[in-house]
């Protein structure tokens, strides 16, 4: 058995950390699921209350990422390497912020259609989410290593996609928007999007990172 081995057999079973990344990354699959909600309806009172929640669901994830932060500072026993438990829940409450960061835009710049380009990374962020939140409630354990490496795979192929998206979409706004002002609004939230993925991205690469060092 090895000296990790059996560090993590006596490291206590109650830990707090992993319910907590696991009501974050459940957190964010409602965010993506509100976020495609709201880039594809067409009643402006609905998109008025998707608005409103995913603001109150990024507030959610800001208070589960300082319960987190409480917790690092509290214990001095660890499931896994601090800063990696600090770059976990950054990169999570990351992920949040940009796609609160999104909609808000959309309201404020008053966008009503979410064009196509726009659609697809919501639905590319939702992606990520969902694989994201299967990979972190794997940690509990680490019996399933594949799982989790398959999931971060995936979220950097989304990733991948999103920037093809995210780069065909203003090269077209560029090339067939008159509208200067519409090309700038349009831009900011694509913009929004397309880090939202890079977030996501940055979150499987502190999952790998956690798996090589308890390999």
């Amino acid at each position: 058995m090895s000296l990790n081995s059996i560090f993590q057999y006596f490291v206590p079973k109650d830990r707090k950390f992993f319910p907590l990344f696991e009501k974050a990354s459940e957190n964010l699959i409602n965010l993506g699921e509100a976020l495609n909600e709201l880039v594809n309806s067409t009643s402006a009172s609905r998109r008025l209350e998707l608005t409103k929640k995913i603001e109150d669901l990024e507030h959610v994830g800001d208070d589960i990422t300082h319960q987190i932060f409480l917790e690092l500072g509290k214990n001095f026993i660890t499931p896994f390497d601090r800063e990696d438990i600090h770059a976990l829940a950054s990169a999570i409450d990351d992920i949040a912020d940009f796609i609160h960061g999104s909609a808000a835009r959309m309201d404020l710049y008053k966008i009503t259609e979410g064009t196509t380009p726009v659609k697809k990374l919501a639905e590319l962020i939702l992606q990520g989410c969902v694989d994201l939140n299967k990979a972190v409630f794997e940690l509990k354990n680490l019996k399933n290593i594949r799982l989790i490496t398959d999931s971060c795979v995936r979220i950097n192929s989304m990733e991948n996609q999103a920037d093809y998206v995210f780069d065909r979409a203003v090269a077209d706004l560029f090339e067939y928007e008159q509208d200067v002002k519409l090309i700038i609004k349009y831009k900011e939230i694509l913009s929004a999007l397309e880090t939202a993925t890079d977030k996501c991205e940055d979150a499987a690469n502190v999952l790998e990172t956690i798996l090589v060092k308890n390999a």
